[in-house]
């Protein structure tokens, strides 16, 4: 008999979710029970164990060695932390922490126990070069303070920028150059405080656009040049209009950002959501893919998959976040290359891995950590194939009989992910901050750990407010020098933006001959708040049922357009919402 649809509440947040016949299956493909959290929350769950962007300064605990290194696991925590190279050398066997499996205690409080003594590496990187303060990176070369990227050169400041080059303040950005304060754009090429555009060229200010250069404060447009404000004009015109422009001042640039938005972008037609060469799917920024449910930032090739968060060349899989080129995988966060793994973290080139963080060449593990190219361990306790073969399911039953409870009552049988209590890092650490943002308060309400902010009482040396106007008259002088973030400032010293304020920043050099080179004004705010307001700029991950608002008697469609469909724009959003064919009737 085929499974039918059922509703259940979320252990979390006590709200209904459903389950559909086709979730069921692929539960039954896995041989795990249906989840008790909502996909949201399950997606928070996973988050609150990445910790990308908070990073401290720490001693290296390898016997005999003192020097400080750049960590992601606060010096005050519990846990063991070894430099990279220290880590990955032959130097230490994590078998040596394995534990005898206990059937009197729970199998997720042993593991904490064992997440407590194994070393873990300091850092998330990988064949980088000259990249000292990145984290969740591999193959980037000569970047700093560049988060969950790959494969990009000469960055500053971005998270999830793909084989970028020389550019600056990025998000969600792949195959671009000399670009600054971007959000969503590809394949572009020195272009400024722009959106979800492609293969556009020396333009400042798109939103959506294609194929466009020499553009200005413009949106929707397609192969278009020598554009402002979506008016067309000669190119000896638009370049005198430009040079009036001054966007070199700090004071010009917010009034032409005002412009923007409240002009251009606000007036601008929203494609319900940007799913690209791709069938039966849902979601928001989706290329080429199929058969893919509820999910977002996807970069292509993903098939019958559903609840995924940035995610690359997938096949049947559920619940992944930052994972690439898995198969048959469920609530997993940052694996690749892998099939048939279950709650793994930081997990690579492995499969039959389950309940596992940082391991690497293995399969056929359960509940390891740190392990690389092993087979049939548990705890990281190594047994025979006939040992673990028989060991194995004794524990999964022992799951289910005796299961971990956390300190809210919230019960975590096999399948589910590992509780958010149990996590190395505070809530308020993890990008679950930033997707599900929460007040200490409400955290704390659900169990999870926090962290305050600590006194910092930097001796700002420059005020934000006297900085000059113009890049042209700012000197080789504020390198290096102590800067306020206005954000702190203008909130009297109270660094409650949202964003972890770091209440002071820097101007380094390659900083300053990228604002020259660009003639662009230097930022005013600290890397951290300039991150926090980008994100402000991506819809949440999360889907609501609307109509489009298309009336236009020029479509095909008689009297207001009916097409329904799940979108990212909440109901009460001001932007104008449409269809796919709505969408492109007005736009191309």
């Amino acid at each position: 008999m085929g499974y039918q649809l059922e509703n259940k509440i979320c252990q979390n947040c006590k709200q209904n979710f459903t389950i559909e016949p086709e979730d069921f299956n692929f539960y039954e493909k896995i041989k795990v029970p249906a989840p008790t959290f909502c996909p949201d929350c399950r997606n928070q769950r996973r988050m609150s164990w990445r910790n990308e962007r908070s990073l401290y300064k720490r001693k290296c605990d390898v016997p005999g060695h003192n020097e400080d290194i750049i960590s992601m696991y606060d010096p005050k925590n519990l846990h063991v932390v070894f430099d990279n190279t220290y880590w990955w050398s032959d130097s230490w066997d994590p078998t040596d922490y394995g534990l005898e499996y206990d059937f009197s205690s729970t199998f997720l409080s042993q593991f904490s126990k064992l997440l407590k003594t194994v070393p873990l590496a300091t850092l998330s990187t990988l064949n980088s070069v000259n990249s000292k303060y990145t984290n969740f990176v591999d193959g980037n070369k000569n970047c700093y303070l560049i988060f969950g990227s790959g494969w990009s050169e000469n960055c500053r400041y971005g998270n999830k920028m793909m084989s970028c080059r020389d550019s600056q303040d990025l998000l969600m950005c792949s195959k671009c150059e000399l670009c600054y304060e971007c959000v969503g754009c590809v394949e572009s090429n020195n272009i400024f405080w722009s959106k979800n555009s492609k293969n556009c060229f020396d333009s400042y200010f798109l939103y959506n656009c294609r194929n466009c250069s020499n553009c200005f404060g413009c949106a929707d447009l397609v192969s278009q040049s020598y554009c402002m404000w979506n008016k067309q004009y000669s190119k000896e015109e638009y370049f005198k209009q430009l040079e009036k422009l001054e966007i070199w001042s700090y004071k010009n640039f917010l009034e032409m950002k005002k412009i923007f938005l409240e002009k251009i972008y606000l007036s601008a037609y929203h494609r319900f959501a940007n799913v690209f060469s791709s069938v039966n799917c849902t979601g928001d920024n989706i290329n080429n893919s199929k058969n893919c449910k509820n999910c977002f930032d996807i970069y292509e090739n993903i098939e019958d998959s559903k609840h995924l968060f940035s995610a690359l060349q997938l096949k049947d899989s559920y619940d992944g976040n930052g994972v690439y080129d898995n198969e048959m995988s469920y609530e997993y966060v940052d694996c690749n290359k892998g099939n048939r793994n279950l709650s793994t973290i930081i997990v690579y080139d492995s499969n039959d891995v389950k309940y596992s963080i940082n391991c690497h060449n293995c399969k056929d593990c359960f509940g390891c950590i740190g392990l690389r190219s092993k087979r049939y361990c548990i705890l990281n306790k190594q047994y025979s194939k006939e040992e673990y073969g028989k060991l194995l399911p004794k524990i999964i039953e022992h799951m289910n009989t005796m299961p971990y409870v956390d300190t809210k009552g919230k019960v975590y049988k096999y399948g589910e992910f590992f509780p958010t209590e149990l996590s190395p890092f505070a809530y308020n650490e993890t990008i679950a901050s930033e997707y599900f943002p929460l007040d200490a308060d409400k955290a704390k309400d659900y169990g999870f750990n926090w962290k305050y902010a600590e006194e910092r009482n930097y001796d700002i040396e420059i005020s934000s407010n006297k900085i000059p106007d113009s890049i042209n008259d700012i000197d080789e002088d504020i390198v290096g020098k102590v800067i306020g973030c206005e954000h702190y400032e203008k909130n009297s010293h109270d660094a409650n933006c949202g964003f972890g304020c770091t209440e002071a920043f820097k101007i380094e050099a390659e900083d300053l001959v990228f604002y020259k080179r660009l003639k662009i004004p230097i930022p005013r705010v600290c890397p951290n708040c300039r991150h926090g307001l980008r994100l402000q700029q991506k819809n949440p991950l999360k889907l609501w049922h609307r109509v489009c608002m298309c009336d236009k008697e020029s479509h095909t469609h008689q009297g207001k357009c009916e097409v329904e469909f799940e979108t990212s724009y909440a109901p009460d959003r001001p932007e104008i919402v449409y269809c796919e064919k709505c969408y492109q009737q007005e736009v191309y």
